[in-house]
């Protein structure tokens, strides 16, 4: 069960040949041993355990640099394919691979669509600034 979760959060290549007792190593306090990414990917790995039909992402690559953002958005992608993804994010090019869109506006929906429909019109374009 567990690497199951680690595989499907993209984790399972790292454990199996970088850490020294695989699933068995301790990586400290919250984590401190991993890089950003790599503690992203274990969040996900242990929401999965459970077999969740949703996931809810709050700003899950706000503190990511753009190569480690690129690797969790591929993880969060694959997972897309397997259950429901909700994501909140500020950072607009995170919500591209995003089925549909909601787009608001102090705490009311502004928008609806795809990434493209939403982020296309000059509504959302003044919402960029």
């Amino acid at each position: 069960m567990v690497e199951r979760a680690a595989r499907m959060a993209g984790m399972a290549d790292f454990i199996e040949s970088e850490l020294p007792e695989k699933y068995r190593t301790t990586v400290g306090e919250r984590g401190e041993r991993l890089s950003g990414g790599q503690r992203q990917r274990i969040g996900i790995a242990r929401a999965l355990y459970r077999k969740p039909r949703v996931l809810v992402f709050d700003e899950a690559t706000s503190s990511l640099d753009t190569e480690t953002e690129r690797t969790v958005m591929s993880a969060i992608r694959e997972l897309s394919r397997q259950l429901t993804i909700v994501m909140v994010a500020h950072r607009i090019n995170t919500l591209e691979p995003c089925d549909v869109v909601y787009r608001l506006d102090r705490g009311r929906v502004a928008q609806r669509g795809t990434f493209e429909e939403v982020f296309a019109s000059p509504v959302a374009e003044r919402a960029k600034c």
